[in-house]
């Protein structure tokens, strides 16, 4: 089974109440920080230099830096797909791009967790 993970920000909780709640606020907050904005860790986070490319490219590139930096901070997870959000129109005239990653949690996490049904 898989998660939909957005970027868009929910208030942090800083106790979760389980692992997966844990891993979900991980890679909602990955995919929501540009990186050199982590103060000890510059490379947190997606490469915004993607800023002012054409839509097309600035997907490619975000797609990738998304598997990239959950891979690298959240090895708990697998990243199934990377999609962008639909947004209205005025976001999307003005290049605003959401995206939205379906993640699946590696085994040997699923007895942690208890499956997937704690969500």
């Amino acid at each position: 089974m898989q998660i939909d993970v957005s970027a868009r920000l929910e208030g942090i909780d800083f106790a979760p109440k389980d692992i997966l709640t844990e891993i979900i606020q991980n890679v909602r907050t990955i995919i929501s920080t540009t990186q050199f904005t982590v103060p000890l860790d510059r490379r947190f986070g997606i490469d915004g230099t993607v800023i002012d490319l054409p839509m097309p490219v600035a997907m490619a590139r975000i797609s990738a830096e998304v598997i990239r930096a959950i891979t690298e901070y959240e090895p708990r997870c697998r990243v199934v797909s990377v999609d962008f959000e639909e947004t209205a129109a005025t976001e999307a005239e003005e290049g605003h791009l959401t995206p939205k990653v379906s993640i699946a949690i590696k085994d040997e996490w699923l007895e942690r967790v208890g499956g997937y049904e704690a969500v």
